[in-house]
């Protein structure tokens, strides 16, 4: 069940589409592989679109980058930028996942010039609608938070050129891998997110969010609305004529708000031994018991009969729901923190802790009516 509410999960996502401009040794996919946090040619599916063009697509198919490798401008650049206006021309008719979204102008501070065919390169690029974000690469910064001097002026240099840059005619400075020779730490990786968000349609923004792997705010925030929905669709389950003995219903709700929490956070396609490690969670929990046990002892001090029953069963199973759900979030950013999945038994201790403690948070803490636990 689980396998395939994730499946779903990741097709609702949809697909973001970036496209990496930039001269051979201006760290395209350095640059790349720290925002999405991994090799995207590496671990994806490749095919070539043109001479100096590959579009890579990400395992489960929620990022596709069309990365110029070897890219030069001049002949080579036309030749691209021919192919690349027919590619976005023909997408126009298609989905949004389709289409190309935005493009990274890349260039290393260290040559120090901007040449009159780059120029010609980035307009023409923009003049196919598709949002161009400029970014110098490898910046220089001391141990006083400023950049290079050189990097600085070549910055200001493009931004008065007046390209069409997006977003705001703005010159991103970055460094995607720490230089400890020169004490160099990553840096501007967030503002370029930012600026790749603001160009984003909304209709991939959710796909942009799961692919990333620098803000987790942004992946806590959709993950949140996941296990809201989940609750209210448990309220509502609990709330209706069946005895919460029967609360195994639930576990379709619960499991597909995993799914779609995993989803949010880009966590790989799990093996068949995890897939079936999250439905036993469902039971390991206790939740269904614990679910019981509640509803059991309100019934106790509760007059009214069946129909007040039933309305405080809505209320422990979204409960249960959102424990679950908060717990889950806090598995897949240990999962991202640690760079690798834990054990399943280090998996099941840590979801059975966080739920645990959760559920008897807001337990305790709220009224009976109430089915919100605090992040």
């Amino acid at each position: 069940m689980y396998t395939e509410q994730r499946a779903e999960a990741i097709a609702e996502l949809g697909r973001y589409n970036l496209a990496v401009f930039g001269k051979t040794g201006t760290g395209k996919s350095t640059l790349i592989n720290a925002i999405f946090g991994r090799s995207i040619a590496a671990t994806g599916t490749g095919r070539p679109v043109t001479a100096g063009l590959e579009y890579f697509e990400h395992p489960d198919g929620i990022l596709g980058v069309y990365d110029s490798q070897g890219f030069e401008t001049g002949q080579s650049g036309d030749e691209v930028l021919a192919r690349l206006e027919q590619i976005v021309s023909d997408s126009r008719t298609k989905p949004v996942n389709e289409q190309i979204h935005a493009a990274w102008y890349t260039v290393r501070w260290s040559d120090r010039r901007f040449e009159a065919a780059q120029d010609s390169f980035v307009r023409r690029l923009a003049a196919l609608r598709v949002p161009v974000i400029f970014v110098l690469t490898q910046v220089p910064m001391n141990a006083a938070g400023e950049y290079h001097a050189d990097a600085v002026e070549l910055a200001r240099y493009v931004e008065s050129l007046a390209l069409p840059l997006s977003p705001s005619n703005r010159v991103y400075l970055t460094n995607a891998l720490v230089d400890e020779f020169h004490g160099t730490p990553v840096h501007g990786l967030g503002d370029l997110l930012d600026a790749t968000f603001e160009t984003a349609p909304e209709a991939v923004q959710s796909a942009l969010t799961a692919a990333q792997y620098i803000d987790l705010e942004r992946k806590k925030r959709r993950a949140t609305t996941v296990v809201r929905a989940a609750a209210a669709t448990a309220l509502a389950t609990g709330a209706t004529p069946i005895p919460f003995s029967d609360a195994a219903i639930l576990v379709p709700v619960q499991i597909g708000m995993i799914a779609r929490i995993s989803s949010v956070y880009g966590i790989a396609t799990p093996t068949n031994q995890t897939a079936s490690l999250v439905g036993s969670l469902m039971l390991a929990s206790g939740a269904t018991t614990a679910g019981r046990w509640i509803v059991s002892s309100l019934l106790r001090v509760v007059p009214g009969g069946q129909i007040p029953a039933m309305a405080i069963s809505g209320t422990v199973a979204a409960s249960l729901t959102t424990a679950m759900g908060y717990a889950w979030i806090t598995v897949c950013e240990r999962v991202l923190a640690q760079g690798e999945s834990p054990s399943d038994s280090d998996l099941k201790a840590l979801f059975l802790s966080e739920f645990q403690h959760r559920f008897r948070l807001g337990r305790d803490t709220r009224t009976p009516s109430s089915h919100n636990v605090a992040p």
